[in-house]
């Protein structure tokens, strides 16, 4: 990995603003998806190490707080721009250790960039206000305070945004963070970590534990009384696990679990938009998305025409090293997810499904799996129920309006929904008729600055945008 900044590839985790390796002298090692490749070997945590990094939270959150709101956003300001000065650097790490071409680990810190300057600016209303009381001769004050020592456990699928969203909102409010990366993905965060100690934040304010087996580290984080806010971004199997620990010490919690999520296409929209829009979400970052389109419903008058469309657009994807220019899709991160894609798709076919385009692994490298197209589909296959994280659109077809909003809610997640109408009596029925966190009409993701979070199983709270960043982490 040739980097200008040799600084940012970092060998160790940070506690208490020290650079160190685990108590118990174990490492694991951070894997290339592309070629296999062993980038570099990190420390392997516990219990111990993570009781370590609490204290020095603990011991910092105090004078944080204190903080005037001016100097919190100075530090992140600046933090915003050694990111950006180190940008090229900070996306040769991304793709090489997550996989996803630069072009698309670029999009990921341009879009961080935006959110950092908002909580920058946000640090300074950490404010409340005053209400009349039922007294007339009484107010009411309501303020805002910081948790203290909150904790943050981030996914490998956006290893840069969903780090800085957590860590960025929690410090800019007066908080202090332990901060637990994705096994696969941990040098973004550790190099983003190095950044913010250059920019100025104070020892203890951000530590940043590691383990490729986090059992450990998740069950101090969830259980030790001195962390009173939890906040998870990862599979809904794993967060109704950290959820129920952290109801031991009745934390603050905010979980942004997994999705199923749907895109409605009627017959009177925009066929080319629909097409181009859910193509580019589904295949990005190889579907490995939480928000990406699940399940693809399509009105039978326009059926034929999207499904061509679609699968034109499946097809121009050029596979191999996120590094190469010429790249659109990046290697899967790891076998268990090929697999679980591979499993999907078989049992689609035994059921009837038709493989439009790709259905297969590729010779890209052991990891790629190829954008695939699937029609004929039908609700008792497993993909109708379970989240495919990967590059294959399950494409089917709906006759009304009442038959396909039964069956974009008929699941027990509900993070985001997507639909395509010119009908604008429509387009306000039926978001309102979707039981989703995020809907999205005529455009499948690109959300703006609202607040992040879902319906029934794919989560608890909201992150994120102006109504929800101080209150999440206050």
């Amino acid at each position: 990995m040739k980097l200008k900044n040799t600084e940012l590839l970092r060998d160790k985790a940070l506690i208490n603003g020290q650079w160190v390796v685990a108590k118990s002298g174990q490492t694991f090692d951070v894997v290339n998806p592309y070629d296999a490749e062993v980038i570099v070997a990190l420390p392997e945590m516990g219990e111990a190490d993570t009781k370590a990094a609490i204290a020095a939270a603990d011991m910092a959150k105090k004078a944080w707080a204190d903080r005037d709101g001016t100097e919190r956003k100075t530090i992140i300001d600046k933090w915003a721009q050694l990111i950006e000065d180190n940008m090229q650097d900070l996306m040769i790490i991304l793709t090489t250790e997550q996989g996803k071409p630069l072009a698309q680990a670029k999009g990921e810190y341009e879009y961080s960039l935006n959110r950092m300057s908002f909580m920058a600016g946000e640090a300074l209303r950490v404010h409340g206000q005053t209400l009349q009381s039922i007294s007339p001769d009484k107010r009411s004050i309501v303020v805002r305070q910081p948790f203290g020592v909150t904790a943050g456990v981030a996914p490998w699928n956006f290893p840069a945004s969903t780090v800085l969203n957590k860590i960025v909102a929690a410090i800019a409010a007066g908080n202090t963070m332990i901060l637990k990366p994705a096994q696969d993905t941990p040098l973004t965060a550790l190099a983003i970590a190095y950044l913010g100690e250059e920019a100025g934040l104070p020892k203890g304010v951000l530590n940043v534990v590691l383990a490729d087996q986090p059992k450990a580290i998740g069950t101090e984080l969830t259980t030790n009384p001195i962390v009173r806010k939890f906040s998870f971004t990862g599979s809904t199997v794993i967060g109704k696990l950290l959820y129920a620990q952290c109801a031991s010490t009745v934390k603050n919690v905010a979980l942004e679990l997994g999705g199923n999520s749907p895109l409605i296409v009627y017959p009177d929209a925009d066929i080319d938009a629909a097409a181009a829009q859910s193509a580019g979400m589904k295949f990005t970052n190889c579907g490995q998305i939480c928000v990406n389109i699940n399940r693809f419903f399509v009105h039978e008058d326009v059926y034929d025409e999207f499904v061509t469309k679609i699968v034109a657009h499946a097809k121009a994807h050029v596979l191999g090293s996120g590094l190469e220019a010429k790249t659109t899709m990046g290697p899967m991160i790891n076998e268990k997810g090929v697999a679980k894609v591979e499993d999907l798709v078989a049992d689609a076919i035994a059921k009837g499904a038709k493989v439009e385009t790709g259905g297969q692994r590729n010779a890209a490298g052991e990891l790629f799996y190829e954008p695939t197209i699937l029609t004929n589909m039908s609700t008792d296959m497993r993909m109708y129920r379970e989240e495919i994280f990967g590059p294959v659109a399950a494409i089917y077809k709906f006759k009304s309006d009442e038959e396909v909003i039964k069956m974009a809610n008929d699941t027990e997640y509900g993070l985001a929904a997507y639909f395509f109408t010119r009908d604008l009596s429509r387009a306000w029925k039926v978001s309102y008729a979707l039981e989703s966190g995020t809907v999205g009409v005529n455009i499948a993701g690109g959300f703006g600055g609202g607040p992040f979070g879902g319906y029934k199983e794919s989560g608890v709270g909201r992150e994120q945008g102006r109504v929800a960043a101080l209150d999440a982490w206050c």
